[in-house]
Parts: structure tokens; sequence; C-alpha cells
């Protein structure tokens, strides 16, 4: 017997903006149906492909502090710093930059989301395989 991840859950403080923010980072979808609204305490975004969900719920206190767990996110197109410029574009908040850290063409680039909520941007899998050759 065993269980499986539903979905995962974001507490925030508005459901509807983080959740766009996040749908155009991810390239997810809404369902038409029941589509996210500015004021919903619930907005989930789903990969189409997958149907993996993020879940937005919207609480009354901010997050303290550092997040436990974050996303690692890895461009399908493009490579890690275009997708850094175009994330900060849509509104992500650099932090930290830990390129090369390990040896050069390793590492990756911490951001923030609009409410604080650290990222990781990895290397694309085409800059990963070259580098490893």
């Amino acid at each position: 017997m065993s269980s499986y991840v539903s979905h995962v859950s974001v507490d925030c403080l508005n459901a509807y903006e983080l959740s766009e923010f996040w749908r155009q980072v991810l390239s997810y979808d809404e369902n038409a149906d029941d589509p996210n609204e500015p004021g919903d305490v619930e907005c989930p975004i789903f990969d189409p492909a997958t149907g993996h969900t993020i879940l937005f719920i919207q609480v009354d206190d901010p997050t303290p502090g550092k997040n436990r767990i974050h996303f690692d996110l890895r461009p399908r197109e493009g490579t890690r710093d275009e997708e850094v410029e175009r994330l900060q574009a849509l509104g992500a908040r650099f932090i930290a930059d830990r390129r090369d850290i390990h040896s050069p063409g390793t590492g990756w680039v911490t951001l923030a989301d609009p409410e604080g909520n650290q990222f990781c941007v990895l290397r694309c899998d085409a800059e990963k395989s070259a580098a490893a050759q």
C-alpha cells in the first residue's frame, strides 16, 4: 500500500496573483470551466501534458523566513541564463548566483517569486549533457 502526490499546495497571501505568475513561468493551464479569478482563495494550475497540479491557497500569514521546500526549474527551451532573464521580466527577484559553483558550466541561479518564495533555475538538459562530455 502506498500514496501518491495528488498536487503540490503553496500557501500565499494572494492566490490569484501568485498562480498567474507561476502559470506563465511553467506554461501551465487553468480549468477553462472554472477559471481562476482575482479574489479567489484557491487557484489551481496544471501541466496540460502531465496533469501535474499546483494549488495556490490564500492564507492570512506570510511564510516566516526561507521556505523549506522549493521548486527546481529546468528550461524546456533555451539556456539557464535565458530562462533567468525571462523569469525576471515576469517579476522574479534575483537572490543568489550559484553558477559555476562546482566547476565551469555547473550550478544554478536562485530567484524568488513575487511573494518571496525562493526557487532555483538549473541548466537545461543540453547544457547539462555538454558539461558532462
